[in-house]
């Protein structure tokens, strides 16, 4: 989802998290959140193609020169929004109530987390498809890793006796942005059948293999 490659930490169950990047000073961070939470106003109201450096500033009320210095590029900003996003995303499932976060058994959490993550990427698509420049790389980034490994987590913990990794795969590409966007959009399929689809995979995989 995201460019920057800086490592992830491990949260207390063991699991990567995005972090600040490392040598920010409490109050640059500040300023950073501030901006993004500017930025991501404007996404919400003007869409991706219309987000620029530019109206960031005027937004936050600082210079353009900020956020160049602060973001680099267009591309920096997307990528830092899409962190900024992931984060709170994150917190629902590591940290959150049920039956996203760690309060609930396995099996329902698993079939929580498909819906989620489709209003999670819905939410801010215009920056998850601006990003799409390399396929690859969003197999590497922190974000796509804690989201596997979460999901590879609740299988095994649910009782799954198959290939948890592989598993988690197939689970996130049933709902991956771009597909989903194409079947609402392009095939006239309803985002409730979507989650449904991810609810039937879930209870398939765990009925077969468990």
């Amino acid at each position: 989802m995201t460019r920057n490659n800086r490592p992830p930490v491990e949260s207390g169950n063991g699991l990567p998290v995005l972090t600040p990047a490392p040598g920010l000073r409490a109050d640059a961070v500040r300023n950073k959140g501030l901006l993004l939470d500017a930025a991501s106003s404007l996404m919400d109201s003007c869409g991706a193609e219309r987000l620029t450096m530019e109206a960031v500033a005027s937004a936050a009320g600082v210079g353009k020169g900020t956020v160049f210095r602060r973001f680099g590029s267009r591309a920096g900003l997307f990528a830092a929004l899409l962190d900024h996003r992931e984060s709170r995303l994150q917190a629902a499932f590591l940290s959150g109530p049920p039956p996203l976060g760690p309060d609930a058994p396995p099996r329902e959490r698993l079939l929580a987390f498909g819906p989620a993550l489709i209003a999670h990427d819905r939410s801010f698509y215009d920056v998850v498809r601006a990003t799409r420049d390399d396929p690859e790389r969003a197999y590497a980034i922190p974000a796509t890793r804690l989201r596997e490994t979460h999901l590879a987590m609740l299988l095994r913990e649910a009782g799954s006796t198959g290939d948890t990794l592989l598993q988690a795969h197939t689970l996130l590409a049933s709902v991956d942005a771009v597909l989903v966007h194409h079947l609402l959009t392009e095939r006239g399929v309803s985002r409730e059948r979507i989650e449904a689809g991810w609810r039937d995979l879930v209870e398939r995989l765990l009925d077969e293999t468990g």
